[in-house]
């Protein structure tokens, strides 16, 4: 019996489909089916493999290659080898894991379907050096049997040349690149799970492995410097950070536009190829992809598109129910690059630093996209809100190959027509629909204009672009100038960005999923396209704030709360606060080659100290890395893109002096290029209202086949006939709101488990205090100890987590820093009998340095230096105002008196004492003529042993180990 009481045996032919009676009877009706293979189940030996090694994850994160018998027994073939029937081809053919077996001439990529009971091939010829690529996928389905029958069939043929071998797993094949010899083949030998949406999960890369396509005895050619020399390049880009990839579910898509595709595809009753609908601006790798596209029907069964972003989950408790906040951010292939070498649009329209992030919002009361019924895609428990980054679309630059952190702005064109601006904003309406709004935050006044210049000129080309929209579709264009607002004695940079952020949510609305009949469904027309300079620091802050008000009317329109907005330092902001704060960190790095250096801390201005220190920290690093590394990062980027592409008699890639005609059009092109219209700039079409297909019961074709047959995340999400624990499952182990909160405090019944509480002083415990300060002063780590959140047992926190984010404030308590401060002032204790040697003397110093660097960057005062300076600003208060000659009674004023009534009246101030105090002290008064100098006959003055030690070369940090 399915999820939806639908029997899962139901004999019927696999091909013939019945069809309802107002469809015609020659079209077959089918759904349209986005699943690109599930997540495998393990099989019992791998599962054992798992255990043993100690796995994490539900499934390992390297794959373990199938069980091979090298002769099969004649009875092998059993109830479960037998193909069921009902299965559609295009589940059969979608592999999910892979092993890589090697002859001397060949290479063969043995694929398992999810269920590891379909076996596939996929033949790649070795010999590519100065010849193309040759593979061959026969479309054969095998069995387990049957597919080690072939391989000793391989192995028997080959014998003459070492038989065939086991080369590695992989989860899957990320494409094929080409230099100045043979192909490459690039897998993902290793991943991670980071999120689950609809029951498909997404996958984070974690180990890639790059094989050359050459013979078994083949020798590379050393020589051949070029070669190496782009293998160097690409090394350059880590595919282990920050790339994702999904078996089942289109990750280059929002998810308004998956559901609309599979809704129509459903209303129509057709079956489109499942792999056409990629979107190419976010696919990284599809430039090594096009070798397999032209050679194989199916390239898809086979290889994973991947994109380059960020993507976290985690999980809202609320008594109970819960929902689950899902954060995409994908960045665009176009124009892509580090900061100061890609700014503004190219001619093509794409702008630098292009980001689409979606937060999803989901009810965990069923897991996949349909209602009961069933109704495909018809569940009202998922929401989502799309947002956009990018460089203002105007064609300037920053030339960085000067020693200024902030070089001058240049606007290298003046287009009256505004021609990238207009190829950039109608495919914002092909990609959103309208109306585009428009956050501007970059400075509106300058002493030496920089940014204020391109605020003028951005707001003419809006102005421009604007008067040949329909009233309704025309560009907001909303220009604040933030930084100005942060920096102003008073300024409330967050009420603004509240008022701006409703008036975004007003204008475009959210996605939310549903049947039109008993569900309402919205759909999300047009977007909030947010840029500063550098779309980093100031975006990501508005962006939170946007993001922020959209989680409000989400959770509101799943009927979580009852209005439509969530307060700052609530458990749930709190976790959605750190999700972005990651967000816009990836997204620094990948652009800027830093974190954030204002992050919501700085415009919401608490913890400025720690905050001070390290924004100026990150600004270093950006600097730094802008200098001197950008230019090897974008060169791996032309590489891996395919901007630049090798080619006898032409430049090489490091010889290339600017790599702008990589990113833009030919010169030459321009005369045979259709001119676009400057007044009907836009498509009428992408203006048109996004609108979800309504439900039609009479046309439901699910209710003739389970809704396995056309979505089949049961085996990817439930894993039947696999043992699990719960500790390795990712929604148990996934982060959430519930394992932040002091358990103590909820058995007395004193704590509110609502995230959505505003947290205040009253909130912890007093017993919880002092467990904490008592912990804090008996620490013994080098690092700041982690602050425990339960009062009775220590969790450990998730992937990335920062627990700062989800203590109440009085949580972090002066104690707490203090104590982790004695910790490190304590140098590790030895033996005092035993005289300390060379390395206790070096490790010593290494904890005085550590505690300096560490006092540097958290300062913070002990309860006793609290008193002392609380006592010294109030004594001025606690003087009298009027001064008479009484003697106070409750004041001792012993001390004073014996000064007053002291012996120095009658003997003077004269300094007595014996005649060798009396000279060193006459010494001390004596002044050289040069006092700064210090001379031969200084040298055996105490006072300058210090320096004698230094000219002798024992500084304080001479070779030392630095922390």
């Amino acid at each position: 019996m399915s999820e939806f009481a639908v029997p899962d045996l139901i004999p019927m032919p696999s091909i013939a489909l019945p069809t309802t009676p107002d469809v015609d009877t020659h079209v077959p009706v089918f759904p349209l089916l986005q699943n690109n293979g599930t997540a495998s189940p393990l099989s019992s030996d791998a599962t054992r493999g798992a255990n043993q090694t100690g796995e994490d994850d539900d499934e390992p994160a390297v794959a373990k290659p199938f069980v091979r018998t090298t002769s099969p027994d004649p009875t092998f073939r059993t109830a479960e080898d037998i193909f069921d029937d009902r299965v559609p081809d295009r589940l059969i053919y979608k592999m999910h894991k892979f092993s890589l077996y090697e002859t001397a001439s060949r290479y063969y990529i043995v694929g398992v379907d999810v269920s590891e009971k379909r076996y596939r091939i996929l033949k790649i010829d070795r010999t590519t050096e100065g010849a193309e690529l040759n593979m061959v996928d026969d479309k054969i389905v095998y069995s387990l049997k049957e597919m080690n029958q072939l391989l000793d069939t391989i192995d028997d043929g080959n014998r003459g040349t070492g038989g065939i071998k086991l080369r590695c797993t992989t989860w899957g094949l990320l494409g094929f690149i080409k230099f100045t010899g043979p192909y490459y083949m690039l897998l993902i030998t290793k991943k991670s799970t980071v999120a689950m949406v609809g029951g498909h999960y997404i996958y984070q890369i974690e180990g890639t492995e790059l094989i050359p396509l050459t013979p078994g005895k083949f020798k590379p050619d050393t020589k051949n410097t070029e070669e190496q020399r782009f293998l160097a390049i690409l090394n350059n880009l880590d595919l282990t950070r920050s790339f994702y990839y999904s078996y089942s579910y289109d990750v280059t898509r929002t998810l308004q536009h998956n559901v609309i595709r599979e809704r129509q595809a459903l209303a129509q009753g057709i079956l489109p190829s499942s792999d056409d609908d990629f979107n190419s601006m976010f696919v990284w790798n599809d430039y090594l992809l096009q070798p397999a596209m032209e050679n194989l029907r199916d390239p898809y069964d086979w290889c994973r598109p991947i994109i380059h972003g960020y993507i976290d989950q985690a999980a809202l408790s609320i008594y109970g129910r819960a929902a689950h906040i899902t954060v995409i951010a994908r960045r665009s292939r176009y124009f892509a690059g580090a900061r100061f070498l890609k700014r503004g649009a190219n001619d093509l329209g794409y702008v630098a630093n292009d980001v689409e992030t979606e937060q999803i919002v989901a009810e965990s009361l069923t897991t996949s996209f349909h209602a009961p019924g069933p109704q495909l895609y018809c569940s009202p428990q998922y929401t989502s809100y799309v947002q956009h980054r990018g460089s203002i679309p105007l064609y300037w630059t920053q030339d960085n190959t000067g020693v200024t952190p902030k070089p001058p702005i240049e606007l290298n064109l003046v287009d009256p027509f505004y021609g990238a601006a207009a190829l950039h904003f109608d495919n914002l309406f092909e990609r959103y629909g309208a109306p585009i709004y428009v956050v501007n935050l970059i400075k509106a006044k300058e002493r030496q204009p920089r940014e204020s210049k391109l605020l003028e000129e951005y707001t003419r080309a809006i102005d421009y672009l604007n008067q040949f929209l329909p009233k309704d579709k025309k560009i907001i264009h909303k220009a604040w100038d933030m930084s100005r607002a942060s920096k102003v004695r008073g300024g409330d940079v967050i009420g603004n960005l509240e008022q701006i952020a409703e008036s975004v949510l007003d204008t475009t609305g959210f996605f939310q999923n549903g049947d039109g009949i008993r569900s309402q469904m919205t759909t999300q027309n047009g977007v909030a396209r947010t840029n500063c300079i550098d779309c980093l620091d100031r975006t990501n802050a508005a962006q939170f704030v946007i993001g922020k008000r959209a989680l409000g009317h989400q959770l509101h329109a799943l009927g979580i709360l009852e209005n439509k907005s969530v307060e700052y330092d609530t458990d749930a902001v709190n976790l959605f606060t750190h999700m972005w704060h990651d967000h816009g960190d990836t997204i620094a790095v990948q652009y800027g080659g830093s974190q954030l250096v204002n992050t919501m801390e700085t415009y919401r201005k608490i913890n400025q100290w720690t905050s001070h220190s390290r924004d100026m920290i990150e600004s270093f690093k950006r600097y730094y890395n802008n200098s001197f590394l950008d230019s090897q990062r974008q060169e791996a980027y032309n590489l891996f893109l395919g901007n630049y592409i090798f080619a006898q008699g032409q430049p090489m890639l490091w010889d290339l002096a600017t790599d702008y005609y990589l990113h833009h059009a030919d010169p030459r092109n321009w005369s045979m290029k259709t001119k676009r219209d400057y007044i009907n700039w836009y498509t009428t079409a992408h203006l048109e209202k996004r609108k979800v297909p309504p439900y039609v019961p009479g046309r439901d074709i699910a209710r003739f086949h389970p809704v396995e047959f056309f979505d089949d995340y049961w085996l990817e999400y439930y894993r039947p006939a696999t043992l699990s624990s719960f500790p390795k499952m990712f929604a148990y182990k996934m982060n959430s709101t519930i394992k932040y909160i002091p358990l103590k405090s909820t058995q007395d019944g004193r704590y509110d488990l609502s995230p959505f509480r505003v947290r205040t002083e009253g909130d912890v415990d007093l017993n919880d205090k002092k467990r904490h300060k008592k912990d804090s002063g008996t620490g013994t780590g080098a690092s700041r100890p982690a602050l425990k959140a339960d009062s009775t047992t220590e969790r450990p926190p998730t992937r990335g987590m920062s627990l700062r984010w989800l203590q109440p404030a009085q949580q972090k308590t002066s104690a707490d820093i203090d104590g982790a401060r004695k910790d490190l002032a304590q140098p590790p204790k030895s033996n005092e009998d035993v005289k300390p040697s060379a390395l206790d003397k070096s490790k010593a110093a290494q904890w005085t340095f550590t505690k300096a660097v560490h006092d540097s960057l958290n300062p913070s005062v002990n309860d006793h230096e609290a008193e002392d300076y609380e006592r010294y600003i109030k004594h001025p208060q606690n003087l009298p105002l009027v001064v008479s000659s009484d003697t106070p009674v409750d004041i001792d004023s012993s001390e004073y008196q014996e000064y007053v009534n002291g012996a120095w009246q009658d003997a003077g101030l004269i300094v007595k004492g014996t005649e060798e105090q009396i000279d060193v002290y006459a010494e001390l008064l004596k002044v050289g003529e040069n006092p700064l100098t210090v001379t031969e006959e200084d040298g055996p003055k105490k006072r300058y042993k210090a320096y004698r030690k230094w000219l002798r070369g024992k500084s304080f940090f001479k070779q030392q180990p630095f922390d």
